[in-house]
C-alpha cells in the first residue's frame, strides 16, 4: 500500500519509493515487530531516528528521516494511526559532505568509448550506452527506460523518463543516432521487449539500471582509468558545458533539473575562476 502511494499520489520514481519501503521496513523492525503500528508513540518514532543517526552518515540519516515522515503521515491519512506522528521524526542536523563534481577529460572520454569494440556485436551496446551519457547527460534509469517507440527518427528526437514521472523531449544527435541503429541492426538479441536495450545473456530482458553503470564500470576498467560510475558521465557534460561558459539556466534545461539550484553546484567546478574571485588573507602570501 505504502509503495503504490509514493509512486501513485506522490509520483515518485522506482528506485526512490524501493528506498522510502526499506527505511520504513526498518523502522517497523524496531518499532513494530508485529506489523501493528497503533500503538506507536512519539517516543518510538525518536528513538529510532536517533538509532538510525549513531550507524550511518549525515546524509542518510537525512533520507531515512524523510523517508520515516512520508511514512507515517501514511499511516495517519490511511486511518492506521490515530495521531499523526511524523513530526516526532526530528530532523538531522549537520551538513552533507559538499565536493566539487567531477567529470572526466575529454581524453578519458575517447578511451572509455575506443575500450568499446563496435567491431564486435557483444560491444556495440555498450558504445551505444556510454555515447548516449556522455553525450545527452542522462540518467543510468533513464538509459535502461529508453524504449523503441520513444525514438522519433524523422524528427531526430527521443523522449526521457525522467524524475518524477515527467516526459521531455531532447534532440537526438547525429552519433548518438548511428550508434544506436548500429546496435539496433547488428547487436541487439532477438526478443520481444521494446526497451533499447537489453542484457546480452538469458534471460534476455530490459537493461536494469545497475546493468548500466555496470557497463560503464566495466568499460573504464579495460580503458585504464580508475572505475567510474554511470553519474560521472552526467557530471562530464555539465562541466564540459560550464567550462565552455554556457549559462547556468541553459545547463539546467539539458540536465533537466527541477531545480536551478541544484544546477548551481556545477559553478563550482572551475576552481581557476573560483581563485580569482577570492579576496587575500590578512597578513598571508597565496
Amino acid at each position: 500500500m505504502f509503495r503504490g502511494h509514493l509512486l501513485n499520489e506522490r509520483g515518485l520514481a522506482q528506485n526512490t519509493a524501493t528506498a522510502y519501503v526499506l527505511r520504513a521496513g526498518r523502522f517497523l523492525t524496531w518499532a513494530a515487530a508485529d506489523g501493528n503500528v497503533m500503538g506507536l508513540t512519539a517516543g518510538d518514532v525518536t528513538r529510532a531516528v536517533l538509532r538510525e543517526s549513531q550507524n550511518v552518515s549525515v546524509g542518510s540519516a537525512q533520507f531515512f528521516v524523510v523517508a520515516l515522515r512520508s511514512f507515517l503521515r501514511f499511516c495517519f491519512v490511511e486511518g492506521l494511526l490515530p495521531t499523526d506522528l511524523s513530526a516526532a521524526a526530528l530532523a538531522i542536523t549537520g551538513r552533507r559532505r559538499s565536493s566539487v563534481p567531477r567529470g572526466i577529460s575529454p581524453k578519458d572520454a575517447r578511451a572509455l568509448l575506443s575500450a568499446c569494440d563496435r567491431r564486435q556485436a557483444a560491444t556495440r551496446r555498450d558504445y551505444a550506452v556510454i555515447l548516449i551519457l556522455l553525450r545527452l547527460g542522462l540518467r543510468a534509469g533513464e538509459v535502461a527506460n529508453l524504449t523503441l517507440d520513444d525514438i522519433d527518427w524523422r524528427a531526430a528526437e527521443i523522449v526521457v523518463h525522467g524524475k518524477g514521472r515527467r516526459d521531455e523531449r531532447l534532440p537526438l544527435p547525429i552519433d548518438v543516432g548511428e550508434a544506436i541503429v548500429g546496435y539496433l541492426q547488428r547487436g541487439r538479441p532477438t526478443t520481444t521487449s521494446r526497451t533499447v536495450f537489453v542484457r546480452r545473456i538469458a534471460p534476455i530482458g530490459p537493461l536494469s539500471r545497475g546493468g548500466v553503470s555496470f557497463i560503464v564500470r566495466r568499460a573504464s576498467i579495460r580503458a585504464g582509468p580508475a572505475p567510474l560510475g554511470a553519474h560521472r558521465l552526467r557530471h562530464t557534460l555539465a562541466c564540459q558545458m560550464v567550462g565552455a561558459g554556457v549559462p547556468l539556466p541553459e545547463i539546467s534545461q539539458v540536465l533537466r533539473h527541477r531545480s536551478l539550484e541544484s544546477t548551481a553546484n556545477y559553478a563550482r567546478v572551475d576552481i581557476e575562476a573560483l581563485r580569482g574571485l577570492a579576496q587575500p588573507w590578512p597578513g598571508g602570501e597565496w
